[in-house]
């Protein structure tokens, strides 16, 4: 029975008492509390396994937690005693299933065994692997050209596994990899080469330890990646500045109880970490940004020794350029775009300015615009000013998502590999790949809509409920001919398939991985760019789930009849693979096998950090993005613009619980969070039901009723709701120009009265 939804503030600090019930009740829930336990000991510990969940660095492993609230839900959802056996598929049809929440799905416990499904009954059934493999190589080597296909990598994939997974793909002959990063740091990764040479970010966890002012910028710590709180808290104990700039007020960034510090949780205290909260509108950022940039220009002119004109001179080009955009723009303008005031803006400007080491960390707050990718460029043009790479405490730090999300990208996951990736390739496995782009997410989606994919392969991951324009992109992967996905657990894209579909279980990340030549290892890339290994230390949830990089030899062996690769000693021996990853990759994963023995690893090599600037003039680029707007304007009174948000009981398109507690929502998932002065003006009140419609050219009419309205300290004319709920708004051509990846914070809708 469905509990009845309530709303209510939470009005504690983040973290503390709350964050240890939830890890407790999360680990009850799933009959995983004395397993659960002990697997958490060897979460982020040498010898142990990496957190399933977000890709923020481990520290030295002093503490004996190394793990956080949302790490916790993660590993007990992962670890859980509930299983889903072919008597579950054979009670429930699929058409039944489709009718469950993605909550339901998530709960009903871990895939235990392959299945194929049934057109004449409507039911998933078991199917041998052998048979599962031959099934997917036919349907590839039936296909009239290799880029029929669809192949996408989700960020919890390891490294050896995306590394074979793109030599198979490219083989194959195709670069169609549509993947987890597309849709959230693309902007980041093909961004930020043209400014600084590498779409990485270029801190370590130490600069923590030494920056003089930290900026935190559309995103939200506490949930997103709540073990980068410990580093803020230790900051601002320091009396380290934290600026937070966020149309929301995140509660773990206004304050936070650090759950392993006994005295802070027996007196029930908490720090402050935002030594100031810039409550930005929804697509604002670039006003502020500039702002800053204005009153930098402005009292260099006039004092002089405010812009590190050493390293401007010594290592940038383009300054002029930048200079003749940030001078003329109006004050009433940059706070009209902004929402912010110029006293403000002047006031954070100058914390810039006094500090020697600056660290800009941001999220998709930032990446989901029209102009994400050029948005960002401005991040690194304010860091430039004033030399803010290559010394402690200093640089951009990107904060993303999925665990191995940078790592796939680094290993070959990319539909646009650079010549000398293609070239090491050819030369290391003997054969041509691929020289043409493929496709991103966006473009694969499109491709199934007009009819020219036929088959889609995920290696994990949730594709269906990630993507955007739900309706129009569920009917195009109905249409396909095969729909095979890599899982652990039930979700939506196993239920929105195509005429032949797979589901393949998978060995989890805290699982052991036993083969005939003994026990192996991954390895993972965090958001830092620090290579660590992980060994899981739990009994695989079945006899019959295989790991990731068997699944992607035998699908090359299957597909690839007459291909020389040794797939099936790769199978065995995870080392031959990492040997290979550093034949294609030498200047970066040289001596892999040995490196990686160091208990904490070893750090990729990482240009800006020497202030090694790999750009076509070996120089840092100031880049110019003229005007204010990240978005497309429109021309309607009525608009409003939507981010979509995740709750705190929720990582990427998993549903812990309808729950978000940080914002005093239970039960409920269907609301959407309104400034009360944007309620009243439309004749609303808190707890209506509304709906919202998108705001679009394309004559497609996009609706989401029974949206409960929520009172929310947010900006006018900002709203938020929840994704992936709201993705029906989104419009799959609505997406940064550069980048692909769908402008997700910046929806233009309308509010419907409901039905």
């Amino acid at each position: 029975m469905a509990q009845k939804p309530s709303y209510k503030p939470y009005k504690h600090a983040a973290g503390g008492w709350g964050a240890a019930a939830a890890t407790a009740k999360v680990l009850m829930q799933e009959s995983v509390i004395t397993k659960g336990s002990k697997a958490l000991l060897s979460m982020n510990k040498p010898g142990g396994f990496k957190c399933p969940s977000c890709a923020f660095p481990d520290p030295d492993c002093t503490k004996t937690l190394e793990f956080c609230e949302n790490g916790a839900k993660a590993l007990a959802h992962e670890a859980t005693q509930f299983r889903i056996t072919r008597e579950f598929f054979e009670q429930h049809s699929v058409t039944e299933l489709m009718k469950q929440s993605d909550f339901w799905l998530e709960k009903q416990g871990r895939l235990t065994e392959p299945m194929r499904y049934d057109a004449a009954t409507d039911h998933y059934v078991p199917i041998s692997w052998d048979d599962a493999f031959e099934l997917i190589g036919k349907h590839l080597r039936e296909l009239d050209s290799p880029h029929q296909a669809e192949f996408y990598t989700s960020g919890r994939t390891p490294n050896e596994a995306a590394f074979l997974y793109a030599v198979m793909i490219r083989q194959f002959g195709t670069n169609n990899f549509p993947d987890c990063s597309n849709m959230c740091h693309e902007p980041t990764s093909r961004g930020l080469p043209a400014s600084i040479g590498i779409g990485k970010g270029t801190v370590v966890l130490e600069d923590f330890e030494h920056a003089e002012a930290l900026f935190v910028i559309g995103q939200n710590t506490g949930t997103n990646s709540p073990r980068m709180m410990t580093n803020l808290v230790e900051a601002s104990k320091r009396g380290v500045p934290i600026i937070t700039i966020n149309p929301m007020p995140e509660r773990a960034l206004m304050k936070f109880a650090e759950p392993q510090d006994i005295i802070q949780m027996a007196t029930f205290g908490s720090t402050k970490i935002s030594s100031e909260f810039v409550h930005v509108r929804i697509g604002g950022d670039l006003a502020i940004l500039k702002g800053m940039m204005k009153i930098i220009f402005e009292r260099d002119a006039k004092e002089g020794g405010i812009i590190d004109w050493d390293f401007v001179n010594t290592h940038t080009d383009g300054i002029d350029a930048l200079r003749a955009d940030i001078e003329p723009l109006e004050w009433e303008d940059i706070e009209q775009h902004s929402g912010i005031s110029r006293e403000q803006i002047e006031r954070i400007a100058n914390v810039y300015i006094r500090s020697n080491a600056t660290m800009i960390c941001y999220g998709m707050g930032l990446t989901q615009h029209q102009r994400g990718s050029k948005l960002l460029q401005q991040v690194s043009n304010l860091l430039l000013l004033k030399g803010n790479y290559g010394k402690p405490g200093a640089g951009i730090a990107p904060i993303r998502g999925h665990s191995n999300v940078q790592g796939d990208r680094t290993v070959g996951i990319d539909e646009k590999p650079t010549k000398e990736y293609l070239d090491n390739l050819a030369k290391a496995f003997d054969f041509e790949p691929p020289r043409e782009h493929g496709h991103h997410t966006v473009e694969s989606v499109a491709a199934m809509m007009k009819g020219e994919a036929r088959v889609f392969i995920g290696m994990g991951g949730n594709f269906v409920r990630a993507i955007p324009d739900t309706a129009a992109s569920y009917k195009a992967m109905a249409s396909l001919d095969l729909t095979v996905n890599i899982s652990t657990k039930l979700n939506r894209g196993h239920l929105i398939h195509g005429k032949d579909a797979l589901i393949l279980p998978v060995v989890s990340r805290s699982e052991q991985i036993f083969t005939a030549k003994g026990e192996q290892f991954v390895t993972i890339e965090d958001a830092m760019s620090n290579v660590t290994s992980s060994k899981g230390v739990l009994a695989p949830a079945s006899d019959s789930l295989k790991p990731e990089t068997e699944i992607v030899c035998r699908m090359a062996m299957a597909a690839l009849p007459d291909s020389t690769i040794p797939w099936a000693d790769y199978i065995d021996d995870y080392d031959l693979i990492r040997d290979k990853i550093a034949e294609v990759y030498p200047a970066i994963y040289s001596d892999f096998n040995e490196k990686i023995k160091h208990p904490h690893g070893f750090h990729l090599y990482n240009g800006p950090r020497e202030r090694v600037w790999k750009t076509p003039n070996g120089k840092a680029n100031f880049l110019v993005l003229p005007g204010l707007e990240v978005n497309d304007p429109v021309d309607d009174a009525d608009m409003l613009r939507l981010s979509t948000i995740r709750s705190h009981d929720q990582f990427n398109t998993t549903i812990y619980s309808n729950n978000d507690r940080y914002r005093g929502v239970y039960n409920d998932r269907m609301v959407v969070f309104m400034n009360i002065d944007d309620i009243k003006e439309r004749g609303l009140t808190p707890g209506e039901k509304i709906g919202l419609k998108t705001i679009s050219q394309d004559n497609v009419h996009r609706e989401i009723t029974e949206l409960t309205v929520l009172e929310y300290a947010i900006p006018r004319g900002s709203i938020a709701g929840y994704y992936p709920e709201l993705n029906p708004l989104l419009p799959l051509d609505y997406h940064d120009r550069t980048s692909g990846t769908p402008a997700a914070k910046s929806i233009p809708v309308k509010v419907a009265r409901s039905a």
